[in-house]
């Protein structure tokens, strides 16, 4: 587990760095972000935690998931969240 601080990037997501970049080989082509998406994007190399609508899509945004129901609302006033590699 590592712990991230996360920071506000224009009142819409969180951001946070990874320890690494991601490969992004097979990824779908960009898609707009919605409240509640997790993301990757690739030009930075960071984590995105939308909790407000992303409007249109960016090159190199790849979505990863989505946060459970509620979970939105959360992410506005996160300050960490904590990153583990999957089994």
């Amino acid at each position: 587990m590592r712990p991230c601080d996360l920071s506000d990037f224009h009142r819409t997501e969180k951001t946070a760095d990874l320890p690494r970049r991601l490969s992004t080989a097979g990824a779908p082509d960009a898609a707009a972000a919605r409240a509640g998406d997790l993301a990757y994007y690739a030009p930075w190399g960071n984590l995105a935690l939308y909790y407000r609508d992303g409007g249109s899509s960016d090159a190199g945004l790849v979505v990863l998931g989505r946060v459970a129901d509620g979970g939105a609302e959360r992410l506005a006033t996160a300050e960490k969240i904590t990153i583990e590699a999957a089994p």
